[in-house]
């Protein structure tokens, strides 16, 4: 079955010195969502931004927005991130001791709740979840810092949890994260993936229209 493909560029592959301009660039070049990666240092070797980044740029496009929550524990945040602006957040299995609380919080919340899983996480991990979910986020790469090679033994992960999706018959949206380019990309949309995150294969290209095209397409 084919299936439209949603292209979210990373704001962590844009240049920081010019987020507004970016947003605005990427928007108006065709991107579908905008990925924002908040990583607290803790739960991954790396420190990102915070909400007041997501409140600044809420005005700059009516483009979704795309919180993928790299912080343990993670509960006390999530106002925080929904005030902020964030249509989707997304959490990962292991952020904290109680998945289930966790995307009823969020769903409370008025936003939409994903889980992440990280390469060595199974997906049956989401199966006790999945009446709950609106976005499964596999990691093609170990997160934490941007630029990272694919991890190509994902690619059997993510058409399991495409089997599973369809098997309830529900509208969850299945995407990837972590060294996306025009290559990798046809190998995650052949295996099931309809959401792409792309960061230097989008902020890395000179003409960002071309490289959302190329990707969405599957095109090299």
């Amino acid at each position: 079955m084919t299936r439209p493909v949603k292209i979210a560029p990373s704001l962590l592959a844009a240049d920081f010195a010019r987020l507004g301009e970016e947003v605005a660039a990427i928007d108006a070049a065709g991107a579908d969502w905008l990925h924002l990666d908040i990583m607290d240092g803790h739960f991954v070797p790396n420190i990102s931004y915070g909400p007041a980044v997501l409140k600044a740029l809420r005005g700059r496009t009516r483009m979704p927005f795309d919180v993928h929550l790299m912080i343990a524990p993670v509960d006390a945040f999530l106002p925080a991130f929904a005030e902020a602006g964030a249509d989707r957040i997304s959490l990962h299995a292991e952020a904290g001791p109680h998945l289930h609380r966790s995307l009823q919080s969020i769903r409370a919340l008025g936003r939409s709740p994903g889980v992440v899983l990280n390469p060595a996480t199974p997906a049956a991990v989401v199966a006790p979840v999945l009446d709950m979910v609106e976005l499964i986020l596999v990691m093609t790469v170990n997160p934490g810092f941007g630029g990272q090679s694919f991890i190509h033994s994902q690619l059997p992960k993510i058409a399991e949890l495409r089997r599973m999706i369809d098997a309830t018959g529900r509208e969850i949206a299945l995407e990837v994260d972590g060294g996306v380019t025009a290559e990798t990309a046809p190998l995650c949309i052949e295996a099931g993936a309809d959401v792409l995150v792309a960061g230097t294969a989008v902020f890395g290209k000179p003409d960002y229209a071309a490289a959302i095209a190329a990707l969405r397409g599957g095109l090299a």
